[in-house]
């Protein structure tokens, strides 16, 4: 351990202590390690037996799971994968993604503390595991965490259990690093221009404007908004905010919801139908979908907005789909991200 001493005035016995320093945990929801059957069953299995995510009773829950859904779910959600996997790197896109965001965030944190940070990230199901993560990071010296999921809008479906695993893993540290929790930045200045400037640059790009921009997040039960979750909220925020930013009326955007699971009612309206209904009922011929929820593009994105929901639409009768990438690693994304770290370390590092 080059950066690594005795404290002062210790015995010679002392073991060496690195060079304190802050460290920054990035953290989206994971991926699997492939797209064949085993891989998958293990992610999927991994994912669907959170309680954050399904609430049911486990008594119920897990039979259905193990001997129904994860017999025959690891089929399609993989070839799913396969349509966007990452055959160079042999990864999916969200490790990608993740990846890159993970060295543009701690380049621009270099430049503004030098050495004093360490910049990681962790993946809530599968690989990097966030115990994993946290270990490195003790082991590297960092007395201070944090922890920030990359989800801009809280739900206890994804923000609350990446928490969740966070303290967990913290558990099993000795000498646990002091934590904090950055917080949802659904509202943050700089991730509305950054999304507002992909919206712009999407609609500069092609021939004929779309004549409404759909802002797509992902669903979640209805009852979880019943019972407190301020998700449905902030995505509604969000939508506001960007429409004011681009200076558009009511009519040129709108809100809807996907990925629905299981048999009960979801936040509405769906995506899936809704780009339908737009193309049938209202005679929109060209629209674009944009998916602010998510910080990096994925399998919901790539695969279901951008060939499930673009064939819903185009089904219906409409003609022109324009897919509007997530800010992944956009110089603005990031500019917002490394904003959001500077003021979460306000006290610990000035």
């Amino acid at each position: 351990m080059l950066d690594a001493a005795r404290p002062d005035h210790a015995p010679a016995d002392h073991p060496k202590v690195r060079r304190a320093k802050t460290g920054v945990l990035l953290a989206n929801l994971g991926t699997p390690d492939h797209y064949s059957y085993w891989p998958m069953r293990r992610y999927l299995n991994e994912f669907l037996s959170d309680r954050r995510v399904i609430d049911y009773s486990p008594w119920k829950w897990q039979p259905l799971l193990q001997l129904i859904i994860l017999s025959k779910r690891p089929f399609t959600s993989g070839a799913a994968y396969k349509s966007i996997w990452n055959e160079d790197k042999g990864e999916s896109p969200l490790m990608t993604i993740t990846r890159d965001q993970t060295a543009k965030l701690s380049a621009a944190l270099r430049d503004r503390y030098g050495d004093q940070v360490m910049v990681d990230f962790c993946m809530r199901y599968g690989n990097p595991s966030t115990k994993s993560k946290v270990r490195a990071m003790v082991e590297a010296g960092c007395t201070r965490i944090l922890f920030f999921p990359l989800y801009p809008h809280y739900a206890g479906a994804t923000s609350a259990t990446a928490n969740d695993q966070f303290f967990r893993a913290l558990m099993a540290e000795t000498w646990q690093p002091v934590a904090r929790v950055a917080d949802p930045y659904f509202g943050h200045p700089l991730y509305i221009e950054a999304l507002a400037q992909s919206v712009e640059r999407a609609y500069a790009d092609v021939d004929k404007q779309p004549e409404i921009l759909v802002v797509s997040y992902h669903g979640m039960p209805k009852r979880y908004l019943m019972q407190g979750d301020p998700y449905h909220c902030q995505c509604q925020k969000t939508t506001r905010l960007l429409r004011e930013r681009l200076g558009w009326e009511a009519t040129e955007i709108t809100t809807t919801f996907q990925s629905v699971f299981g048999p009960e009612e979801w936040l509405k309206p769906y995506t899936v139908d809704e780009v339908a209904r737009l193309a049938r009922e209202d005679g929109k011929k060209r629209i674009a979908v944009i998916a602010p929820a998510f910080s990096a593009d994925c399998i919901e994105t790539l695969e279901e907005i951008n060939e499930e929901i673009r064939e819903s639409f185009e089904e219906a009768g409409g003609e022109e789909f324009t897919y509007i990438p997530c800010l992944n690693d956009d110089d603005a994304h990031i500019a917002a991200l490394s904003a959001i770290v500077e003021t979460n370390l306000k006290g610990w590092l000035d």
